[in-house]
């Protein structure tokens, strides 16, 4: 921390940090020590790596506006406060706010899902939609779904697991049991959305790269009256044939100008996850910069 905080002044005293320095790096400092004593209670210990990983979030909060900066989006189970913590969840929130249709375009890590799930069940507390739906196309990365065991159930259950686990780290287990069974919250593959009218829900659509071009207008063309959406994707990890164009790039193309649909870009600035996911992002982006003409 001394070390990226440079003008700042720490005295460690007992179970006391004693800081001198100017107010905003105060503010980041609190900050960091906070996240990094919930770790240390949840894990039992600190590494190096989970200090530079909130050390990087702590810089990336800076290019927030003040305005914005750690905005509150929902509460979480523990008690604890679900905040934007980066420029491109501040921006996603925002434009949440301000348009029906928001596309979340981005890398891995950067917290897309997380927060476009935070965003809906803020809504739906605060009934503004009377109900969640959120699906994902069923693509095969490299495996062959008809191998999995189990029924269908079984078998579609693994791509849709990423929703299950945003939802069980916002919501308290037995509320969201009960919304899935009261189908107050729905988690559907993309292709169950063919014929529905969603009227006051919230739908989201993550890995929308996978989605076709015929799939992304189905989708979009279910939004009923109240109701919004918000579409999340990386559009470097595509994992469609690669003669079936991907409805997330041709979308943009096709409705970027719209009046009431916005992008939002994410990128190695955003991501939340381990120091090295932004190391691993940026060294695929240069690999790939170099392979073009």
């Amino acid at each position: 921390m001394e070390a990226a905080f440079p003008d700042t002044d720490f005295l460690a005293r007992g179970n006391q940090i004693i800081l001198r320095g100017q107010r905003l790096a105060l503010d980041k400092i609190e900050r960091a020590v906070g996240e990094l004593t919930s770790i240390a209670i949840r894990q039992g210990d600190l590494k190096v790596g989970d200090v530079e990983t909130v050390l990087a979030l702590v810089a990336a909060e800076s290019e927030v506006a003040p305005e914005e900066s750690g905005q509150i989006v929902a509460y979480a189970p523990s008690g604890g406060l679900v905040r934007t913590k980066t420029p491109g969840q501040a921006r996603l929130l925002k434009a949440s706010k301000r348009n029906d249709i928001v596309f979340a375009v981005g890398p891995a890590g950067t917290g897309k899902t997380f927060m476009a799930v935070a965003i809906a069940i803020a809504a739906l507390k605060a009934r503004q939609v009377k109900r969640i739906v959120l699906c994902r196309p069923a693509v095969e990365a490299g495996e062959r779904l008809g191998f999995l065991p189990g029924d269908f159930r079984d078998k579609i259950d693994p791509y849709l697991r990423p929703l299950y686990d945003a939802l069980e780290a916002l919501l308290p287990t037995e509320r969201l049991s009960a919304y899935m069974e009261q189908q107050v919250i729905e988690i559907v593959p993309l292709a169950f959305m063919r014929g529905r009218t969603l009227n006051s829900a919230f739908v989201i659509l993550d890995e929308a790269q996978n989605a076709t071009s015929v799939q992304m207008k189905m989708f979009l063309t279910r939004l009923g009256i109240n109701s919004r959406a918000i579409v999340t994707g990386d559009v470097t990890q595509i994992d469609l044939d690669v003669r079936t164009p991907s409805g997330l790039i041709e979308g943009r193309k096709i409705l970027e100008g719209v009046a009431g649909i916005v992008f939002i870009d994410f990128d190695h600035r955003d991501v939340v996850r381990h120091r090295l996911v932004r190391a691993i992002i940026n060294a695929y982006e240069r690999h790939e910069s170099a392979r073009l003409p």
